[in-house]
């Protein structure tokens, strides 16, 4: 056991553990959270944020912090961190740690639509240029049903192209059509993603006629869109007209940053310009080279993204935590149900010494009893003699009023209860009112007309109305009220 000196001196140890580890954090909470808020603002207005470190240090900030993790500002905080550090290495080629930290933001406990809506779209965004064209439907779909929750319309119909495009490079034309119908947003932007998206679709299922109308369409608001430029490009390709696909495919050579489209772009200049030199056909192929192992090396990178996303998908619940509570909530338990046994044998132990004493009180108090009865039992001899005596002058007297007023009726009611066995109690059993109780001990004391009127006190002329209805509450007659009375007492 620990004495209560080790005791101190291990907390102390543990709070100064503590406070040189929030010392040693790369930034506080509240510059994590005002650094997120300036990427936020700077995000809304279609800028990058340019310090990067210190956006780094927020990110890491945040995602060490327990806090980011139970309280609501934080958690919210911490999800934008990853979302916006996520870009930034997106942008620096690294899609394996914007995949880590985009994962890391759906795993927060943030209830901003939005923000989960923007990497949705992100983590679509790297499956599609990775090809896994299936997995980044699902993520636009999620990505989608993020802006709906947040009535993001504009942002949520942009989806819904997103999704019929991935649609689209898998050829399947009556589902792209389908989701394509569903976009009811007058948006000029919007307007020309869904024709590069039936661009794509057409040239897919091979209808090269619709694919070239629908690539116009989206070039005429967007006359330098690369996608639209290849799309034209490759149909030309096909179809014959060499010279045609080599001015769009230089098009999109001039235009484009997309290294996937450059890579398209430069096969068909080396296969189709049949009127450059050789030296000419030799550097577009060296380029081509060239921009291949870049897209190999990319393309390997996004694979191993994919694949990160695809292990977060799969994965199985981490069952060690839930052993860890259940085995928490499991020694509580115990613990509760020993303490309340502890405590109902002590609680019982002490109910026995009390009921002992209450046994040995009980046995005195008996005794007490029985010497009280003796004493009491002469006295009610004495008062019921006494009793007997005074209703005799009662029933003697001519005025009962001189005798015994009501404001000794008590006294009265005691008398007659004495003198003939509990007859008071036994009349509340009728349910009778004051009066009528009254009218009957006058009645057993043989009280006249006038002595009933002044003690009831009742109205001379009603009084053998009253009267009649008491006897018929106790089920007898006026005449016989007395003998009924009396009778009930065996």
């Amino acid at each position: 056991m620990f004495g209560k000196r080790d005791i101190v001196g291990r907390i102390i140890v543990c709070v100064a553990l503590c406070m040189a580890g929030y010392a040693c954090t790369p930034a506080t909470l509240d510059e994590a959270q005002q650094t997120v808020a300036q990427a936020d603002s700077l995000r809304a207005a279609g800028r990058m944020y340019d310090d990067s470190l210190s956006l780094a240090r927020a990110y890491e900030a945040l995602g060490h912090s327990l806090l980011s993790t139970l309280h609501p500002s934080r958690s919210t905080s911490y999800a934008h961190a990853c979302y916006h550090y996520g870009r930034l290495l997106r942008a620096k080629e690294n899609p394996v740690a914007a995949m880590e930290c985009f994962i890391k933001a759906t795993h927060s406990r943030t209830r901003d639509h939005h923000i989960l809506g923007r990497v949705y779209s992100n983590m679509g965004s790297i499956c599609h240029m990775a090809g896994e064209y299936s997995l980044s439907y699902e993520m636009y779909r999620l990505s989608a049903d993020m802006f709906m929750r947040n009535n993001d319309t504009l942002s949520y119909c942009f989806l819904l192209n997103e999704m019929a495009f991935e649609l689209a490079e898998q050829g399947k034309k009556e589902e792209t059509l389908e989701l394509l119908s569903r976009i009811d947003y007058p948006d000029q932007e919007l307007f020309s993603a869904i024709y590069r998206t039936k661009a794509v679709l057409y040239r897919n299922v091979e209808q090269y006629d619709s694919a070239l109308y629908y690539a116009n369409s989206a070039l005429k608001e967007f006359p330098r869109e690369s996608a639209g430029l290849l799309v034209k490009a490759q149909v030309f390709s096909i179809l014959g007209y060499k010279d045609s696909a080599v001015i769009y495919a230089e098009e999109v050579s001039l235009h484009t940053q997309e290294m996937h489209v450059l890579n398209n772009a430069l096969y068909i200049l080396t296969n189709d310009d049949e009127g450059k030199d050789k030296n000419a056909i030799r550097q577009t192929a060296a380029e081509r080279a060239d921009v291949q192992k870049i897209l190999e090396i990319r393309q390997g990178k996004l694979s191993q993204a994919v694949q990160l996303l695809e292990q977060d998908l799969n994965r199985k619940p981490d069952w060690r935590w839930i052993y860890i509570v259940l085995a928490i909530v499991l020694f509580f338990c115990s613990s509760s149900i020993l303490y309340i046994i502890w405590r109902k044998r002590k609680q019982h132990q002490q109910l026995v010494m009390d009921l002992r004493d209450k046994e040995t009180q009980h046995i005195q108090l008996e005794n007490s009893i029985n010497d009280l009865s003796l004493l009491k039992e002469s006295r009610h001899i004495q008062i019921i003699k006494e009793a007997e005596e005074e209703c005799q002058l009662l029933i003697q007297s001519k005025d009962i009023r001189k005798e015994l007023s009501w404001n000794n009726y008590e006294q009265m009611c005691t008398i007659v209860n004495l003198r003939l066995f509990g007859i008071i109690d036994r009349l509340h059993s009728f349910s009778l009112s004051e009066k009528e109780i009254r009218l009957c001990v006058l009645v057993l004391l043989q009280a006249s007309t006038e002595q009933m009127v002044n003690m009831i006190p009742y109205a001379k002329s009603g009084l053998g109305k009253f009267k009649y209805s008491t006897a018929r509450k106790l089920g007898t007659s006026t005449s016989h009220m007395r003998t009924f009375m009396l009778n009930m007492m065996g």
